[in-house]
């Protein structure tokens, strides 16, 4: 997409973004938890979500991955992205403030992606709240901008597209464009 496509708004909040955060389940997958008959629980992780994250690290963006739920399989999801990854956070504003301060940001810079109630308290204070197209309507209204994808459904990466066009970073990664 070009930037013809985004408000100017919209651009320009995406321009400020210096650390992107986005809640796991429900964002990053279709937040329905499966458990097999021994109690294993198992998450499907969007590909294209991946890939998103991916390009906004090349991009100098950090990125993290910050849930409520303990799960090994977003731990290791966030390792093969190379991204920060926070399980067990029973507060995601204070983790995004430690994240903040040790990054030297202020909120302004940050953008948060959250599709229920634990998520927003970082969305009210984000510089950039944003939901996936199916987030629950009570968190959906504090956003900035809602994804036309759903969650699990490459929702992050349309956050991630937005913010690389809003930074001049999409010809980088388009077909023709500086590899």
């Amino acid at each position: 997409m070009s930037a013809d496509a985004y408000p100017h708004d919209l651009l320009a909040r995406a321009a400020r973004i210096r650390l992107a955060c986005f809640d796991v389940d429900g964002t990053l997958t279709d937040g329905r938890l499966t458990y097999d008959s021994a109690g294993n629980e198992s998450k499907t992780f969007h590909v294209h979500d991946g890939q998103g994250l991916v390009l906004l690290r090349r991009a100098g963006i950090e990125v993290a991955l910050i849930t409520a739920r303990t799960s090994p399989m977003v731990e290791r999801r966030g390792a093969e992205l190379g991204v920060r990854v926070h399980c067990g956070v029973g507060d995601k504003l204070t983790r995004v403030t430690t994240l903040c301060n040790e990054l030297g940001l202020d909120l302004d810079g940050v953008a948060f992606m959250g599709d229920d109630l634990p998520d927003l308290a970082p969305m009210r204070v984000a510089g950039f709240a944003v939901a996936p197209a199916n987030a629950h309507p009570w968190t959906a209204r504090h956003a900035h901008w809602q994804t036309q994808a759903a969650g699990g459904e490459g929702a992050v990466r349309e956050l991630c597209d937005l913010l690389l066009v809003a930074q001049g970073h999409a010809d980088d990664h388009a077909p023709g464009g500086a590899q």
